[in-house]
């Protein structure tokens, strides 16, 4: 049997295909047990709540961090044997801003076009500025930047090696709405020109604007596929409930049987059961109360990661 699956070509529909990938730091599994598959030019969203093991399932992927167990590839080439073979063809953009505060954004970018072999710095980091909208302010400190100009500016410092994947890690935490959406816009573009893009995010808005996504819960792949297929794969029934002591109701509903979440939605409550008809029993009392109004809704997706999330197990606690 071949140790390794190089003759995997690397020009194939797949760019991501892992089986099994499993990773401990000491006596704590971060990572168990994970298959992934993404094709080429998809945007592919990656969920799930702090330290469920996304950015190490991202490491593992890239080659930065060897797996305990399992096996795979990442742009045709073996995640164990070939890393060096994917660095050299992946951008990776991790949470903390890793460029140089004290060098202007033409410094920075020109360095990271030296750093990977670009022919013509210069030129690149140039078309790069255009390209991000940052002409006329090329000699400004990184620093100096606003947390969204900061995070385009790393975007823009991660494609200018022309990478055929990009890894993006929480990319838009703590930043303002509209640069998140400017910042997705670029994401798009990139997509339609053929570049694969894994991200993970908090986000449900981003979540939604991701080709095929997949949640991990505290190292554990519980759901993946396209939105509606998530969605359907939930088998929740839900009913959006509004009225007076919202509150005191969540408490009570919470604790009845037959009830698997409940969650505040502005001025109203998503109320769902994984079983339709012991949800509708379980409700039936409080639907005759005049004072609530309630209605059949379309689960939401984040209806959907909420219950994943109240079924899963902190495996560091």
């Amino acid at each position: 049997m071949p140790t390794s699956r190089e003759s995997k070509d690397p020009g194939g529909d797949v760019a991501i295909d892992v089986e099994g990938l499993t990773k401990a730091f000491g006596d704590k599994v971060v990572v168990r047990d994970l298959s992934l598959q993404v094709r080429r030019g998809q945007i592919y969203g990656f969920l799930g709540p702090n330290g469920s093991g996304k950015t190490t399932t991202l490491r593992m992927i890239c080659g930065l961090l060897t797996p305990d167990g399992g096996h795979g590839t990442c742009l045709g080439y073996d995640i164990l044997t070939q890393r060096d073979a994917i660095r050299r063809r992946v951008g990776y953009m991790t949470q903390r801003f890793s460029l140089y505060e004290d060098l202007s954004i033409r410094e920075n970018l020109e360095f990271v076009a030296r750093l990977y072999g670009v022919k013509a710095p210069s030129e690149a980091a140039r078309e790069a500025i255009e390209r991000l909208g940052l002409q006329g302010r090329g000699e400004q400190l990184a620093g100096a930047l606003s947390g969204g100009w900061k995070q385009r500016l790393a975007l823009g410092a991660c494609i200018l090696p022309r990478p055929e994947l990009l890894l993006l890690d929480e990319p838009t935490a703590g930043v303002d709405p509209k640069a998140r959406r400017e910042f997705w816009d670029e994401i798009h573009k990139l997509a339609a020109h053929g570049m694969t893009v894994l991200v993970s995010t908090h986000y449900m808005d981003e979540a939604e604007r991701c080709h095929e996504i997949a949640y991990i819960a505290y190292g554990e792949l519980l759901a993946k596929g396209t939105i509606p297929d998530v969605i359907a794969a939930s088998h929740l029934r839900t009913y959006t409930v509004s009225g007076p002591d919202l509150n005191g109701l969540a408490e009570t509903l919470v604790k009845t049987p037959g009830i698997d979440m409940v969650a505040p939605f502005g001025s109203s409550l998503h109320v769902a059961g994984r079983d339709a008809e012991t949800l509708d029993n379980a409700i039936a009392d409080y639907r005759e109360d005049p004072k609530l109004h309630w209605s059949l809704s379309t689960p939401s997706l984040e209806d959907v990661f909420i219950d994943l999330m109240s079924r899963s197990k902190d495996n560091f606690q």
